[in-house]
């Protein structure tokens, strides 16, 4: 069934897309910004000034319009967001970076979604299998707790490239050089501690557990539905 299996992968990616974003969009900030205190603060502070969040179809556009924390309601004669959407995000790294530019974080991106997507879809099939029969399919129940065990174990192991990942990608911004992945893991640390490679792993596991959770139910039951 490749072609049911694809509706079903990309109709339940869009909702945990959809579900994810604004813990996405906090967890962005906090590993690419000093301005807040925590996760609340990050919070509070981002739904003051801009209520809503920003969706984008591509790494490293999403990252760089989260970033963004102009409000949306400009008082007069306050500069406008760097940003007008997407595809001028798009342009204006293309126009002031060039085409390399455009694929900034892109590495850290691979070295951070290789093994991570192993341990997500191994994570998933082994607590399902440890909880259903032989021969029976998961439960709902289930499905939901492997399924947000398995975003929460590859998160835990994804967590310190994606830091690396989000600030490769805002350093062209900031005129920020890095000469490349271990540069940036080696400046890191040395200035903000070790403890700068788990910054936003909190977020990422509240975000992880009912993302996945409903990304795989929806893929179940979709599948079984139209089997």
């Amino acid at each position: 069934m490749p072609v049911e299996e694809f509706v079903a992968g990309w109709i339940s990616g869009a909702l945990g897309l959809v579900l994810g974003h604004p813990f996405d969009t906090v967890k962005v900030r906090l590993q690419t910004q000093t301005t807040y205190r925590g996760i609340i603060d990050c919070m509070v502070k981002t739904y003051r000034h801009e209520s809503v969040y920003c969706l984008a179809p591509f790494d490293l556009i999403k990252v760089r319009l989260q970033n963004q924390t102009e409000p949306r309601a400009r008082p007069p004669g306050s500069p406008p967001p760097r940003y007008r959407g997407p595809v001028h995000c798009a342009v204006s790294i293309f126009q002031e970076e060039g085409p390399r530019g455009l694929f900034r974080g892109a590495w850290a991106l691979t070295l951070r979604d290789t093994p991570t997507l192993g341990i997500y879809f191994v994570t998933y099939e082994w607590l399902c299998r440890q909880s259903t029969r032989d021969g029976q399919d998961p439960s709902p129940a289930t499905v939901l707790v492997a399924g947000g065990f398995a975003g929460i174990a590859s998160w835990a192991v994804a967590t310190p490239l994606d830091v690396i990942k989000s600030r490769l990608q805002m350093a062209g911004l900031k005129r920020r050089a890095y000469r490349g992945v271990l540069d940036c893991m080696v400046s890191s640390a040395r200035q903000e501690g070790l403890g700068v490679f788990f910054r936003g792993l909190t977020i990422n596991s509240a975000r992880a557990f009912p993302v996945n959770a409903v990304t795989f139910l929806s893929y179940e039951y979709l599948l079984r539905s139209w089997g």
